[in-house]
């Protein structure tokens, strides 16, 4: 028993398959026989059971030497490996002195394209081929040539599908990590955008670019992402949604400490704000950190619309944030508790409402909330030109047989309507996910003490928010513990006003721009 929980931890719970996943790839050096290279890397990937690798055996006539190009197919552009690799190979005219250094000479001279690098282990070898780099073997020679030739298909870019915007940018992340570089590229044109590529995964490895800018972001909080990222111990990392719940130092909590963005507008102004952008191949998102409540709260609309606008709909967004977490509760402590704080007409109307219900107002409520939260998740999975009439009707549809068959009160539909309407109007998922979950806790709490559960509940929320960090930053600042910043919270300053950035990211260049008329906050 003993050792099968050896061989369990250290990944082996049988005897390995010959050539087994790329875990098992042994950093072994390259042969200088051409015929015994290409039969492990054969082996490695179950050819010829294995179709996906291929292989390309010619000559290269100016020398006179056998090679074999390996690529998997549907990795790599096989158009761009006969155009740029095997044609100049076959048009080259060798100098004598070119077969003493042939590898440096094709490398450097030969191959047109535009990413070559030379590899010496077969470990290394098969990680550029299952990312889609194409590797050339010379016959009597230890060294191989990895060549950049990745054709991966990707859709184009697209408008954004969950943060929409009516004014700004209508660029959206794809799953292609390439593209999403370009993207951002292309919002932050600064040479000290560093974008450094990390390998999570161990059996089937793929690439993390962590992106930050070395003149604003603070050293160790880029090493401290970098750590988290390095101690992620899975066989497989597909996507950035698993790789968020790696890094995150409480998964358990309701409270985020990382999140996505589609848009590459936000996530370029995260950059210029010191934050930590993450970037991973089949992943249409950025992966954020850290994060405040702040970064949940605001969308990216709010900086392109004029200072009026943008405020009003921050103004909108906090009654929505309010209204999805206290609505139900305070409509149930002041029917079950505190009918004195109505109006005396207005308490008749809903008595009267209510005459006729044999349930409880708590089960009548939670009747009502998970049949809503029922309709969400059926809106969402349905065929998509299905899903707003299954929404919009089936929400009409029920709620009045419910009225009509004295289930539940019209008052108490009206009040779960606005609700969940208010929910819709969050713009993060995840804060959004957040006070759905949080809304039913405090309605438990209002059926126990009324308003005073409440407030309790409220007080242990508050409490516990701002003691979370993440990555370091505490979760309400720079608001609590108060530290300068350009105040931009719950309502955001005129641009020219926001010229220092938030001291709670420690950034390395505080400073924006100079302050107007030496505005110090």
């Amino acid at each position: 028993m003993s050792d099968f929980l050896k061989r369990l931890f250290n990944g082996q719970s049988g005897q390995p398959e010959k050539g087994g996943a790329q875990g098992a790839v042994p950093k072994e050096p390259l042969s200088l026989d051409l015929d015994f290279n290409t039969k492990r890397f054969e082996d490695l990937f179950r050819y010829p059971l294995n179709s996906a690798l291929k292989r390309r055996e010619l000559r290269i006539p100016s020398v006179n030497r056998r090679a074999v190009v390996l690529f998997v197919d549907g990795a790599a552009d096989s158009d761009k490996i006969a155009e740029q690799v095997i044609k100049p190979l076959m048009e080259w005219e060798a100098g004598r002195e070119s077969a003493d250094h042939l590898v440096d000479e094709l490398k450097n001279n030969v191959l047109t394209i535009s990413g070559r690098e030379t590899v010496e282990d077969l470990n290394q070898a098969v990680a550029k081929l299952i990312n889609g780099s194409a590797v050339l073997l010379i016959d009597g020679e230890n060294q191989a040539i990895a060549v950049d030739s990745a054709g991966f298909e990707n859709r184009s870019v697209s408008e954004p599908t969950r943060e929409i915007v009516i004014k700004g940018p209508k660029s959206a992340f794809v799953e292609s990590s390439a593209i999403n570089h370009s993207l951002i590229r292309r919002q932050v044109k600064d040479h000290r955008l560093i974008s450094e590529t990390m390998t999570v995964g161990t059996q089937s490895p793929q690439n993390i670019s962590v992106l930050y800018l070395s003149h604003i972001a603070d050293p160790q909080l880029v090493e401290n992402v970098k750590d988290k990222i390095s101690q992620t111990d899975r066989d497989a990392i597909l996507t950035l949604s698993q790789m968020e719940e790696l890094l995150e130092e409480r998964p358990y909590s309701l409270f985020p400490s990382t999140m996505t963005t589609e848009r590459p507008d936000r996530a370029g102004s995260f950059l210029l704000e010191g934050h930590v952008v993450l970037l991973m191949d089949n992943s249409p998102d950025a992966l954020i950190a850290p994060i405040t409540f702040w970064s949940l709260y605001h969308t990216a609309e709010d900086q392109f619309l004029r200072w009026a606008y943008g405020n009003f709909a921050r103004l909108i967004r906090l009654f929505a944030l309010f209204f999805s977490l206290l609505m139900p509760a305070i409509y149930l402590a002041v029917v079950t508790f505190h009918p004195e704080m109505i109006p005396t007409d207005l308490l008749l109307a809903i008595a009267a409402s209510r005459e006729r219900v044999p349930f409880p107002t708590l089960l009548e409520l939670l009747l009502l909330e998970l049949t809503f939260e029922i309709l969400r998740e059926a809106g969402i999975r349905v065929p998509t030109p299905l899903g707003t009439t299954i929404g919009i009707v089936g929400a009409l549809i029920l709620g009045q047989a419910a009225v009509q068959a004295n289930l539940v009160s019209p008052l108490l539909v009206v009040v779960i309507a606005i609700t969940g309407l208010s929910s819709f109007a969050i713009p993060d998922v995840g804060l959004s996910v957040m006070t759905r979950i949080i809304r039913f806790t405090l309605v438990f709490a209002a059926y126990a003490m009324g308003f005073i559960g409440i407030a309790l509940a409220l007080a242990l929320l508050l409490a516990y928010a701002t003691s979370i960090k993440s990555f370091g930053v505490p979760f309400f600042a720079p608001l609590s513990p108060h530290m300068p910043s350009s105040r931009d919270l719950l309502f955001r300053p005129i641009i020219r006003k926001q010229w220092l950035r938030p001291l709670s990211m420690k950034p390395r260049d505080a400073i924006r721009s100079k302050p107007e008329g030496g505005d110090r906050q």
